[in-house]
C-alpha cells in the first residue's frame, strides 16, 4: 500500500478510535490526572475493543496489524487530548520485543493481556548514569543454578504502579562476575511488579498526566530461568526491534498532541471577536495556526513512512525515518500548543480551556524517548556519513 493513502480498513479505525476517545476527551483525561487516578475505563474500553494490540499477532489475541495501525490509535487518542503514554511502552515496545524473540510460552503468557489491556507491561532501561549511552548500562544479571538474579537501578520508568510486570534491561554477568562483554549485549528480562527485592518511589513531575514516573530499585530479585526474553547474548538487535516502534508512537503522540492544540485554537479564533471579524481573520493569527498545520501534517507523513517500512520488515529505513519523524513531530507539536496557548491570550493558561497542562506535556516530546540532540547525531552519522564526537 502507499504509506499516505490509507485503506478503507485503517480509515475506518481511525474513526472508530476518534469516536471512542470522543466519549472521554481531554476534560476526563486531566481530572483523572489530577485526581492521582488512572484512565482505567479508557484503557480497559480500547482494550477489549482491539485497539491497544492491533499490531500484536492475531494468534496470540492481538489484531494481526502492523506499526501503521498501532501508530493511528495512538495519534487519534492523543488527537481528543488523551495521549496514553503506556500505549507506547506495552504494545508497541514489549509486546513487539516478545513476539518476535520470545518462546512460545512467554507469547502465551504476556501476549494475550498485552493486547486486550488487561496485562499492562513497563520498560525500564534508563538509568540513573546512564540515559542516552545505554553502553553505562549496569544492572546486572547472574546465574545462580536454574534462576537469574537480578540487580540495579532504573530511573524515568513510566507506569510501573500500574503495570504487572516490567520488561528489565539488563547485563549477564560471567561466572567470574564480570561484564560478559564491554560492548552493550543486553539481556531483557520479564519481572512481575511483585516480585521480592524490587520496588520503587515516584517521581515527581511538573507534567499533568495520569501515567506517573518511578525510580526502580532492584535488590537482588530472583527470577526463573524463563523471565529471560530471547538470547541472554543477543546482541543490540533484539532490544532495537522495540526502539524503532517506540520512536514511531512517539511521534504519533507528538502529531496528535499538536492537532488537538491546532484544533482548540481554530475553534476559539473563529468566535472570538474583538474589533469588525473574529481574531481568526487576523494574519498574526491565521498565518501561525497554518504553518503549524503545515508542520504537523508533514510530521504525519514521515510517521506514515517510517511505520510502512518498519511493517514491510525494512528495519534500517524504519530506523532512520522514526527518528525523523519523532524529531519532526516534537518540533512542530511543541509549536503547534505555544502558538495555541498564544492564540487564546489569557484563557490559554486557565484549567477551563484545557490548554495550559499540555504545554508542559508537548515538550516532553523534544526529550523522550530519545533527545533531539541524540536524532541529529543519529541522522548527521547514518545519513550523511559524518563521524561521531563521542
Amino acid at each position: 500500500m502507499s504509506s499516505f493513502v490509507e485503506t478503507e480498513e485503517q480509515q475506518a479505525l481511525r474513526k472508530a478510535v476518534a469516536a471512542m476517545a470522543a466519549n472521554y476527551g481531554e476534560k476526563y483525561y486531566l481530572e483523572k490526572a489530577r485526581a492521582g487516578e488512572h484512565t482505567t475505563e479508557l484503557w480497559s474500553e480500547a482494550g477489549k475493543l482491539g485497539f491497544i494490540g492491533v499490531n500484536l499477532p492475531e494468534e496470540y489475541g492481538g489484531g494481526g496489524a502492523g506499526m501503521y495501525e498501532l501508530s493511528l490509535v495512538m495519534e487519534e487518542m492523543s488527537a481528543a487530548g488523551c495521549a496514553l503514554l503506556l500505549m507506547v511502552v506495552s504494545p508497541a515496545i514489549n509486546g513487539t520485543i516478545i513476539s518476535k524473540f520470545g518462546t512460545e510460552d512467554q507469547k502465551k503468557r504476556w501476549i494475550p493481556g498485552i493486547a486486550d489491556g488487561s496485562i499492562t507491561m513497563a520498560f525500564a532501561i534508563t538509568e540513573p548514569d546512564a540515559g542516552s549511552n545505554s553502553h553505562k548500562i549496569t544492572t546486572t544479571a547472574r546465574r545462580d543454578g536454574g534462576d537469574w538474579i537480578l540487580s540495579g537501578q532504573k530511573v524515568y520508568i513510566s507506569g510501573v504502579d500500574q503495570a504487572q510486570a516490567v520488561l528489565v534491561v539488563g547485563r549477564t554477568l560471567r561466572e567470574d562476575g564480570a561484564h560478559k562483554s564491554e560492548s552493550l549485549r543486553p539481556a531483557l528480562f520479564v519481572v512481575p511488579t511483585d516480585a521480592p527485592g524490587m520496588s520503587w518511589t515516584k517521581i515527581d513531575m511538573e507534567i499533568v498526566s495520569p501515567e506517573n514516573q518511578f525510580q526502580l530499585f532492584l535488590d537482588e530479585v530472583r527470577l526463573p530461568a524463563d523471565a529471560l526474553v530471547g538470547s541472554e547474548d543477543a546482541a543490540i538487535a533484539q532490544l532495537f526491534a522495540g526502539l524503532n516502534p517506540e520512536r514511531i508512537m512517539g511521534a504519533a503522540s507528538a502529531v496528535g498532541m499538536g492537532r488537538f492544540a491546532i484544533n482548540k485554537a481554530t475553534e476559539y479564533v473563529k468566535t472570538r471577536q474583538v474589533w469588525k471579524t473574529p481574531i481568526g481573520a487576523h494574519q498574526g493569527l491565521s498565518h501561525p495556526l497554518a504553518q503549524n498545520h503545515i508542520e504537523i501534517e508533514l510530521a504525519k507523513l514521515m510517521m506514515q513512512k517510517a511505520a510502512t517500512l518498519y511493517d514491510l520488515g525494512d528495519d534500517g529505513g524504519a530506523a532512520e525515518a522514526a527518528n525523523m519523524a519523532k524529531y519532526a513531530a516534537g518540533e512542530a507539536s511543541v509549536r503547534a500548543v505555544d502558538q495555541a496557548v498564544q492564540s487564546l491570550g489569557g484563557n490559554g493558561l486557565t484549567k477551563e480551556y484545557g490548554i495550559a497542562s499540555v504545554l508542559v506535556a508537548s515538550r516532553l516530546a523534544r526529550i523522550a524517548p530519545v533527545s533531539r540532540e541524540m536524532i541529529l547525531n543519529f541522522v548527521a552519522q547514518t545519513s550523511l556519513g559524518l563521524p561521531r564526537s563521542y
